[in-house]
């Protein structure tokens, strides 16, 4: 059960809860589950100490630095999990100067040094390039999350090196929102040009299935003339039709991951290195050989 937002802590005692900030439009939450598995995790082992998780919903990281401050100054938690990572982040050292135990959530190398959780986001990447080619796909492009995001950036390397390594031609990467609005639009926009890509990777599944239903509108055939493939599975991945081919993660697994590093930190304790579970593609109906595709108008 997660705390309300205000509530103040238990007197003489620890807080008993554990902050959790997500700078995105709320309304991205309710088409994308992958935060509410992340969370279920969390809580699953919080529960185990009878602890919660404080969830708030912020517009920007401005915002979230406010409730970080906010939190501290109230005890309302224990200890926060930082998500989204972004270039010249700023939180780690706000939450080191408020003296907040804080876990990370990804890749992190910056200053002050921070217990993390890790990702791996080029492995998959590769992995799903693999699969692409094998099928015979040269022309490939990403629908990727916001660029400021440090997993974004490593993907998007991985991408390049990828299919440079494979001397095919360098991939188009367009920026969305995690949003199906974006999804649809920046799909729209890949099959219109003249030599519009056999293959789309999306960081998302929102953005993968608007991108499914883009295509169709446009008379573009998944997958004899354009091959999908989405990051993180659910289940309009696999209602979908054709059911999207994914790179998933265990979410689940990985929220408890992250639990069991920000309850040593609260205890005190070194902080495990610890790794979110490996990502694997899962091929479903959107992928295949490439058909002939010479773009729409």
């Amino acid at each position: 059960m997660s705390v309300p937002a205000g509530a103040p802590p238990r007197p003489g005692s620890a807080a008993g809860a554990i902050g959790l900030v997500l700078a995105r439009p709320a309304r991205l939450l309710s088409v994308e589950p992958f935060f509410m598995e992340f969370i279920g995790g969390i809580e699953e082992r919080l529960a185990e100490r009878d602890m919660s998780v404080l969830l708030q919903i912020v517009p920007d990281q401005q915002a979230e630095l406010d409730a970080y401050r906010r939190w501290s100054q109230r005890g309302l938690v224990d200890a926060v999990a930082v998500v989204n990572l972004t270039a010249g982040d700023e939180r780690p050292r706000v939450l080191a100067e408020l003296g907040l135990p804080a876990v990370l959530v990804g890749d992190w190398d910056g200053s002050p040094a921070a217990p993390t959780v890790r990702t791996d986001d080029a492995a998959p990447v590769h992995e799903a390039l693999r699969h692409l080619l094998e099928l015979g796909h040269r022309r490939v492009a990403r629908v990727s999350g916001p660029a400021a995001l440090l997993h974004t950036r490593r993907r998007t390397a991985a991408l390049e090196e990828g299919c440079r390594a494979a001397g095919i031609e360098p991939p188009t990467t367009v920026e969305g929102d995690y949003s199906g609005e974006s999804g649809a639009e920046l799909t729209t926009a890949l099959l219109r040009r003249p030599q519009a890509p056999t293959a789309v990777l999306y960081d998302n599944d929102a953005m993968a299935v608007a991108g499914l239903q883009a295509a169709e509108e446009l008379g573009v055939a998944v997958p004899d003339g354009l091959s999908l493939i989405a990051w993180d599975d659910s289940t309009q991945c696999r209602l979908a039709s054709p059911p999207l081919t994914t790179m998933s993660v265990d979410v689940h697994q990985y929220g408890i991951a992250v639990a069991e590093s920000v309850l040593e930190a609260v205890d005190g304790l070194p902080v495990a290195e610890r790794h979110s579970p490996p990502a694997r593609i899962t091929p479903r109906g959107s992928t295949a050989r490439p058909g002939v595709h010479a773009g729409v108008v």
